[in-house]
């Protein structure tokens, strides 16, 4: 028998990584799973779960759970969600079993016409929405999808849900280290806009890494939500600070867009991927790209030794690929257009993309199917109570702290999410009033007999689908438990093409973590895939996965600040 030395070095001469030696669950743990027998937590940010299993002690449910670590996560992780963003959920619920999927995402300036807004980039010379300032600027779902969220499962008070986050804010909390890096790199970008230098810097420099870190102005606006509920936030004196801010900078979101707002309780869609069922959410989300990329790979056969190989690689690419330009054509607003659900995820529309992968080369033009038609940076946390409740929540302001138009007094930033409505009249995404965006946060969820077996997401952007489907084939096709399936190293494929159109016209790029094989690489580059390295671009991934006796298995990825914890 080998020495764990000795199977670690032969581990990385075979490409495969590890953080340390380790005697169990080879080639890929870098840490046990949390195992908790009550309940548990994975977020990206440690406070954030211990505030969410305090909760849970508290007598609070998993529902109440996710709330606070939310709450927690908007003062502690601004870089890449707050009450200034869009919320999406997925809940098991133990009573009725079943699951239960909301859309908490907010829709553009009634004003604001798609003439008005084309005259607004001519004005600054523009031929596409830009990132940033007050154009971009949708309403913000979040505080609605809590308080709809609690409505229909929660517990606890909801003042008793913010107190956690409300005293932190007053009192100070030690900046963590990812955090630390992207918050100081936002603000070098967003620095111009009014109310960031005075919110979220320091003598205009984010916080360094431990620096206590208070934000008061956010404690005000959750007393305020204790108090007042969601109409605190729509229609009460958050509602006019927000519009007058948006008049006096250029903007068209208004008093009553917010009024007017409302989540939306959803029916999740699923493939059955090997046996388990996987779950998203319908459009305006990408979620169902990862469920159309699993029902394309379910037609080959991998085998748990076929991880980080060349036919893995090549294969989840070109799904992801055809998923990708599907994706680009069909998914927007469903209030607007109807996405032809039922056919991209039939088996047999899966079966006609599959012939067009070739195992010898990777495509370089790929176009959306023919179909019948009827005419992001974020968190991701995840929570499970002693009942059996199971949240899968994933909020964001879009691109790491969003707009950057934040609002005095408020403490926080207002989201980015309509840079990604497409201009081209036609567009199934085309800019309209009144609509919601195309959007790239999805929770995730996997049952297996009608049971629910993980709860699980993956944060940034493209990258999310794309993690998904890889999170499901670790789990299910390559044999890695919750935390392995989370640590193995990730791809990442990236091209022109854009959410609002276009057609993959070069093959796009590769970007493969460290830690395959190098012969894998030099086989995908004879396949004329291009192949690059990118530094922090692979997402950040939670997840909790139910046990046959009952208990609760956590994770949470070494690529963020997070913590799984349970009790």
């Amino acid at each position: 028998m080998l020495r764990p030395t000795l199977i670690a070095l032969s581990l990385l001469a075979t490409g495969a990584t590890q953080a340390a030696d380790r005697i169990t669950d080879l080639p890929f743990a870098t840490r046990s799973e949390v195992i908790a027998p009550h309940a548990v937590a994975a977020t990206s940010q440690p406070l954030a779960t211990q505030i969410a299993l305090d909760v849970m002690k508290q007598g609070g449910n998993a529902i109440d759970a996710a709330i606070a670590a939310n709450a927690a996560l908007g003062l502690m992780e601004p870089v890449g969600c707050g009450i200034g963003g869009d919320l999406y959920a997925i809940v098991w619920d133990a009573k009725t079993q079943k699951l239960y999927g909301l859309n908490g995402s907010g829709r553009s300036p009634q004003s604001l016409s798609l003439k008005q807004l084309k005259v607004e980039l001519a004005k600054q010379k523009l031929t596409a929405i830009p990132p940033f300032g007050p154009l971009p600027v949708s309403v913000p779902g979040t505080v609605d999808g809590w308080f709809s969220l609690h409505q229909r499962f929660g517990k606890l008070p909801m003042d008793q849900i913010l107190a956690p986050t409300i005293r932190y804010a007053r009192e100070g909390f030690p900046v963590s280290d990812v955090i630390s890096y992207y918050w100081r790199r936002n603000v070098q970008t967003l620095i111009k806009y009014p109310g960031i230098r005075e919110q979220f810097t320091r003598d205009g420099v984010g916080p360094a890494k431990g620096q206590m870190w208070t934000n008061p102005n956010l404690a005000n606006t959750y007393e305020a939500l204790a108090k007042g509920g969601r109409d605190a936030f729509y229609k009460g004196e958050i509602a006019r600070k927000i519009a007058a801010y948006m008049k006096r900078n250029g903007g068209y979101l208004s008093e009553a867009d917010l009024a007017a707002h409302k989540s939306e309780w959803v029916e999740p869609v699923s493939v059955n991927y090997r046996g388990y069922d996987v779950w998203e959410l319908p459009p305006n989300t990408q979620g169902i790209a990862a469920l159309q990329a699993l029902n394309i790979l379910e037609g080959y056969d991998f085998k748990p030794g076929d991880f980080g190989s060349t036919t893995h690689i090549h294969r989840f690419v070109e799904a992801t690929k055809l998923a990708f330009a599907d994706r680009a054509r069909y998914y927007a607003d469903q209030d607007f257009f109807k996405t032809p659900l039922k056919q991209l995820l039939s088996d047999e529309y899966a079966a006609d993309r599959r012939k067009l992968i070739d195992d010898a080369r990777a495509m370089q033009t790929v176009n959306a199917g023919d179909v019948i038609l009827k005419q992001s940076d974020t968190i991701y946390l995840t929570t499970a109570d002693a009942e059996g409740n199971m949240v899968s929540l994933i909020q964001s302001n879009f691109r790491g702290m969003g707009s950057g138009m934040a609002p005095e007094d408020l403490g926080f930033i207002l989201q980015d999410r309509g840079q990604l409505f497409a201009l081209d009249e036609g567009h199934a995404n085309v800019y309209a009033p009144g609509k919601r965006p195309f959007q790239t946060i999805i929770p995730a969820f996997i049952s297996k007999d009608g049971q629910p077996w993980v709860s699980f997401g993956l944060m940034g952007g493209d990258m999310q689908p794309q993690g998904h489907t890889q999170i499901v084939m670790n789990l299910i096709d390559f044999g890695m438990n919750l935390q392995e399936a989370g640590d193995a190293p990730r791809i990442y494929w990236d091209s022109p093409q854009q959410p609002t159109g276009g057609t993959v016209s070069d093959g796009g790029t590769v970007s493969l973590e460290t830690g395959f094989p190098y012969r894998s690489i030099q086989q995908l580059l004879q396949k004329r895939h291009k192949i690059s390295y990118d530094l922090g671009g692979y997402g950040g991934y939670q997840a909790i996965m139910r046990l046959p006796n009952g208990a609760w298995a956590a994770a949470s990825e070494s690529r963020k600040d997070g913590q799984a914890a349970g009790y």
